[in-house]
């Protein structure tokens, strides 16, 4: 899809975009890879085995062959490397959280033009709903892996003692920033329910003796104590600027005097908001449109703006080697006063 529409052959094409989508949720909502496993599968067998239709399963396969999720020999089809490792529910590395929240964000974007119409979140399980929390948690867990070792990676924390992981769900960036620096101790602040999925994943960690839980609302509760780092990962989207920039003052209190704070989001990074840079990001906000009362993703020099009339001093933001981290690898850092 073209990063702006020109013509109306491109808009066509744009709108017309959702027919592979659906065909791959298709795919997993009937567990298609999950079945498949390691074997080869005629139309027909693999029909019979998941109750569908014959003619159906033929056409949903040829078109997971286009996409390369599967591989046709003769007349049997056979699951890709990646449908194999990922998308099989059986495979240890199966994301299947994080599949169950884009099939469900699926639904949930249909009633975007309602949404729109009356400026409220669609319903549904609130982040408060521990089940809700639990899943929401392993599924970003299973988001944020590989961008959490690339991010310990690259992040300077050699003089850092003690980090504090502000609404880390899982603790998957403490953890990784833990194996990185042997000195250093981490925790995380977030739900009772989000934490339960922290402490099972550093349970068998031998840097668990340095991995803290601290329970609490980042708004109702006071910050769990003092720290030398405080690391906010995909935070600020979930709120608006007058309470991001509440937030900020509160954490400036749980900073060590010549504490960094360091921010990672998707930020708007160019004037007008246009782009092929600015596309994911407003996409995202459409995300938040959704689920949130009042989400949103916002331009990098608007909060280092924000940080600056907080009490926060020489904001800038930081890049990470190209294709690594999470979003486009832009973390905004700035300094307690």
């Amino acid at each position: 899809m073209p990063s702006t529409i020109r013509t109306m052959d491109e808009f066509k094409d744009a709108l017309y975009a959702f027919r592979l989508p659906r065909v791959l949720a298709t795919a997993l909502e009937l567990d298609v890879f999950t079945r498949m496993g390691a074997r080869s599968w005629t139309p027909g067998a693999l029909a019979g085995a998941l109750k569908a239709d014959a003619r159906a399963v033929d056409i949903l396969l040829r078109n997971l062959e286009t996409a390369g999720l599967v591989h046709r020999r003769g007349a049997a089809y056979g699951a890709g490397t990646l449908a194999r490792a990922h998308l099989n529910r059986n495979s240890p590395e199966c994301h299947g959280a994080y599949l169950d929240l884009l099939q469900h964000q699926w639904e949930q974007w249909a009633r975007l033009p309602a949404v729109v119409r009356t400026g409220k979140p669609v319903e549904g399980n609130g982040p408060d709903d521990p089940a809700y929390r639990r899943s929401f948690t392993w599924a970003m867990h299973q988001r944020s892996l590989k961008p959490a070792k690339q991010v310990a990676a690259q992040l300077d924390l050699k003089h850092a003692r003690s980090l504090l992981d502000v609404g880390g769900g899982p603790g998957t960036y403490a953890m990784e920033f833990l194996k990185r620096h042997p000195r250093l101790r981490a925790g995380v602040w977030d739900r009772k329910a989000a934490l339960a999925v922290a402490r099972q994943l550093a349970k068998p960690l031998r840097c668990r003796a340095r991995f803290s839980c601290y329970p609490g609302d980042l708004f109702d509760d006071p910050v769990p104590g003092t720290f030398d780092v405080l690391w906010l990962s995909n935070v600020l989207h979930l709120f608006s600027p007058a309470e991001n920039m509440t937030l900020f003052r509160k954490l400036k209190r749980g900073l060590n005097p010549g504490g960094r704070i360091f921010l990672q989001d998707t930020f708007l990074m160019n004037a007008n908001a246009a782009g092929c840079d600015a596309m994911e990001t407003n996409l995202f906000a459409v995300t938040m449109l959704l689920y949130t009362p009042a989400g949103n993703t916002y331009r990098a020099t608007d909060v280092q703006r924000w940080l600056t009339t907080c009490g926060f001093r020489r904001p800038r933001c930081l890049r990470l080697k190209h294709g690594t981290g999470d979003w486009d690898g832009v973390i905004i850092e700035a300094i307690r006063r």
